[in-house]
């Protein structure tokens, strides 16, 4: 047993030192393999390093090459521009040689003419000496003839002169006062002649239809919209009625109120530009360009004062200025008439030698009551001195406002220039019309009738006074009133006023809800 067990541990050993053997003679096997690769790639890298370096060194040789190439490259370029540089130089040096010549050659003539002069200013200094020395010698000689002495001469011939020029002075004074009392008026045609040749301007005269193109047949359907809605929502909100007929790609707005039409026009233009045309957008829009008018308005009496060359005008007068331009008078532009008597006056301020600036300013602003007269009562006179008085005018001024239509006594030469001029102005050919004056005046108190009932909102007189669109406010005014209200003012245009043919009368009452959804 127990030498059983001893041979088994021998083997083991055995085995185990046998194992170790061929572990040992593995492992130096795999180190000399080892050694080897390393040999290998350590060689193969001294390859790659050579032939980097080669590589470089050729790379190198190349790039200095072409450092130099580009360096010989621009050593010439230099050199070249050196030359051309040199030759420009060579250029102007010749030529400031040659007119450094000219110069002095220029300066040699002038000294030979200065000479010249000298000696001829002499020459003229002698014969000037010799000519006093005559004059004087035949002075003495004349006195010594005459037995008169210079002075007593003199004397003799002055009283002589005195007597006769005394008598002729006072026939010319006659003469030119009986010629004055002769010509005074005719005079007074060509001053006033004169200024209106100085002043050529056109005639003023406004109409009451505006054309507004359109881009296409078609969108004359789009104005007037379904079952109409859109030409009654324009005609309703502006006051203007819209003449859609055969005129191709043309709509004609009519209104005897210029400033209800242009707002029409931009209103409609605009809806057109945009595309978008319905019952609100057209409200929308309209809004909008009421506020924008403003804005020209006060731009309109920027332009006139400009024109005139005036200035020192409150802001608030600058604008009342500006509605003059949406004003007419016998068909007249009001504010053109006004730049044109302010123009007129002017010129015969000046000719009179008067004060052309004041006389200007007066002719400006004798009609701004014209601009509100139909906002408050009174006479345009009357609202265009409280204005004046209001805005600190000059006492000229309101006195020319005041007198221009023989309302009250001229105090000044302006006020009556003024008053000349809105005459000239008034009435050179064609410049007004009497019967468009009055269709004007008979649609406004067309429209008077309906905005002085209680709970009309808006009066507009439409298809030329043939029918007046009576707006009322829905919350004062119920449907019941609403015929009481057309009623109303349908008697009371048969009671006071006269027209040809028949005026329909329609009332309009609109009620509106609204929410916002949020």
């Amino acid at each position: 047993m127990e030498n059983s067990t001893l041979f088994s541990v021998l083997l083991v050993a055995i085995g185990l030192l046998v194992g170790f053997i061929i572990a040992f003679i593995i492992n130096n096997m795999k180190v000399t393999k080892a050694s080897k690769e390393a040999e290998k790639i350590i060689n193969q890298a001294k390859k790659d390093a050579e032939k980097i370096k080669r590589d470089a060194a050729i790379e190198q040789k190349e790039e200095a090459h072409k450092l130099k190439m580009d360096l010989d490259k621009e050593i010439r370029e230099k050199k070249d521009e050196l030359k051309q540089f040199e030759a420009r130089l060579l250029q102007r040096e010749s030529s400031m040689d040659k007119r450094d010549e000219l110069y002095q050659k220029r300066e040699s003539a002038l000294d030979d003419r200065e000479e010249k002069l000298s000696e001829r200013q002499l020459e003229i200094q002698n014969e000037k000496s010799k000519v006093e020395e005559i004059k004087k010698e035949q002075l003495e000689l004349l006195q010594k003839i005459s037995g008169f002495s210079k002075d007593k001469a003199r004397e003799l011939v002055m009283s002589q002169v005195k007597e006769s020029m005394s008598k002729e002075v006072a026939e010319y004074i006659k003469e030119a006062e009986d010629e004055a009392k002769l010509t005074a008026n005719q005079t007074a045609r060509e001053l006033i002649v004169t200024a209106m040749q100085k002043y050529a301007a056109d005639i003023a005269s406004d109409q009451t239809v505006t054309v507004v193109d359109l881009p296409s047949d078609e969108m004359k359907g789009r104005i007037i919209g379904r079952e109409g809605r859109n030409i009654r929502t324009i005609e309703a909100i502006t006051g203007v009625d819209l003449i859609i007929d055969d005129t191709p790609e043309a709509v004609v707005l009519s209104s005897f109120d210029p400033l209800r039409r242009e707002i029409a026009r931009v209103t409609l233009e605009s809806l057109i530009k945009d595309g978008r045309i319905h019952p609100t957008r057209i409200e929308e829009l309209y809004d909008k360009v009421c506020k924008d008018m403003k804005q020209k308005i006060i731009e309109y009496g920027q332009e006139a004062t400009f024109e005139l060359g005036l200035t020192k005008f409150d802001p608030a007068l600058i604008e009342i200025i500006g509605k003059l331009h949406f004003r007419t008078s016998y068909g007249q532009n009001a504010l053109q008439h006004s730049i044109e008597v302010a123009q007129l006056s002017g010129l015969i301020a000046g000719e009179l030698g008067e004060n052309v600036t004041m006389a200007k300013r007066a002719g400006l602003l004798h009609d701004i009551g014209k601009a509100i007269d139909h906002e408050i009562e009174g006479s345009h006179v009357d609202i265009g001195v409280d204005i004046a008085k209001k805005y600190n005018e000059d006492k000229v001024v309101i006195n020319a406002i005041a007198s221009h239509h023989g309302d009250t006594a001229a105090t000044s030469v302006i006020s009556t220039i003024v008053a000349i001029a809105d005459a000239l102005s008034a009435s050179r050919p064609g410049a007004r019309n009497d019967s468009l004056e009055n269709y004007i005046q008979r649609l406004t108190q067309l429209e008077e009738v309906g905005n002085n009932i209680h709970g009309v909102e808006k009066t507009y007189a439409v298809q030329a006074g043939r029918e007046l669109r009576v707006i009322v406010k829905p919350e004062e005014v119920d449907d019941l009133e609403a015929h009481k209200i057309a009623r109303e003012v349908k008697e009371k245009i048969e009671a006071n006023m006269k027209y040809p043919g028949t005026i329909k009368i329609t009332v309009v009452r609109e009620t509106r809800a609204q929410e916002e959804a949020k």
